[in-house]
């Protein structure tokens, strides 16, 4: 029988997995030592394998969600880190270790798991960036954004959707065992069906279905990507070749973590690029609150994101609600199987008695102003 979705599991049972998965994979090197990277706030576990030749390799052991689009997703990944080669973001993104052209996954029936060549690491960004480091993450945000908005139309169509999750949580909330499914008692799973239909709502009066869809990470943070110093031969004023590099300008190096990888809109990007130029910067205590949306850091990073790859009035509008799908759908519809329980317990009260309530005055107009 397979096991539910998400349950935790003991990291006994998360190594055997990754070391089964890859005996499996037939790699004639043998793994000396397992070393945990988990970062203890997700039900998944990452690991450094330790080969016997000294290489090492990054695996992910799993039992979130579903196998099969857990599959779909790392087959879009894939070919998104292909159809990247060669161009300036063709080394960002960790790749997949293979098997015959595609992505390795191991399935026991009840977790799976997969691996990553293990991302070299040039400089963390501080937990509290500069202003001009806003500035520079803008642009440089935006010219990511528009190298896969050109691929995407190369990759298969997605099985689910915003809206499709949207949905199931919309008939989740209306079923007899909602409140027990959800922790939530009546009052709370109004609000929560309330906040849904609004959701639902605004996808169709503003066609969102037609939009551009694009490959999304969704979640970004100071942990999870790199940068590098630009050389000044590279800037557009610069005076000498082969000049050293400028350590004042860089340019996205490497990113690893995909647990929230999908095709959709660029829009659900925006909400946790708002948290990275945030003056509260990282924390180890976190919630996930509206106000790096308006601080302006985030116009900063806007205004730059603007220059080289510009968000239309209609995106900037359905901002507020990429936000809202953001805490509809992996707070309350996915956290319980996402994150570890006393996580998910906090972060569901902060989003259906604090931030769900607070969207009916959230006004993100001023960012419209800055376009006009």
């Amino acid at each position: 029988m397979c096991q539910a979705r998400g349950v935790e599991v003991t990291d006994t049972r998360h190594r055997e997995v990754i070391t089964a998965a890859w005996n499996a994979y037939g790699d004639r090197r043998r793994i000396e030592r397992l070393d945990e990277l988990s970062a203890m706030v997700s039900t998944n576990r990452v690991y450094r394998l330790v080969l016997d030749d000294g290489s090492t390799v990054i695996g992910k052991s799993t039992n979130y969600g579903s196998f099969f689009l857990f599959a779909e997703d790392h087959e879009r990944l894939h070919q998104t880190i292909e159809l990247l080669a060669g161009g300036p973001f063709g080394r960002f993104l960790a790749r997949i270790l293979t098997d015959d052209g595609k992505p390795y996954l191991y399935y026991d029936g009840e977790m799976w798991a997969v691996f990553y060549e293990e991302a070299t690491v040039r400089r963390k960004l501080p937990k509290v960036l500069a202003d001009d480091d806003v500035t520079q993450l803008g642009g440089e945000i935006a010219r990511f954004h528009r190298a896969c908005s050109n691929v995407a139309r190369l990759l298969p169509a997605p099985s689910k959707t915003a809206k499709s999750d949207a949905v199931n949580l919309y008939e989740m909330l209306g079923s007899r065992n909602a409140a027990q499914h959800f922790g939530l008692d009546p009052s709370r799973l109004d609000l929560v069906r309330r906040h849904t239909h609004r959701f639902l709502m605004a996808v169709y009066e503003t066609g969102y279905d037609y939009w551009p869809k694009m490959p999304v990470l969704i979640d970004w943070n100071l942990g999870n990507f790199s940068v590098d110093a630009v050389d000044a031969s590279d800037a557009v004023d610069a005076r000498e070749p082969g000049a050293p590099p400028d350590r004042s300008r860089f340019r996205l190096f490497s990113r690893w973590d995909y647990d929230w990888f999908r095709i959709e809109s660029r829009l659900l990007d925006f909400y946790f690029l708002s948290r990275v130029a945030s003056r509260t910067g990282d924390r180890s205590t976190f919630t996930y609150g509206s106000h790096t949306l308006l601080e302006p850091r985030f116009r900063r990073f806007l205004a730059a994101y603007q220059a080289e790859y510009p968000l239309s009035a209609a995106e900037l509008r359905f901002l507020k609600e990429a936000y809202r799908f953001f805490l509809l759908n992996y707070v309350v519809r996915e956290g319980r199987y996402f994150f570890r329980y006393e996580f998910w317990q906090q972060l569901l009260h902060d989003a259906v008695d604090v931030h769900l309530p607070a969207l009916d005055e959230l006004d993100l107009s001023p960012l419209l102003h800055d376009i006009v």
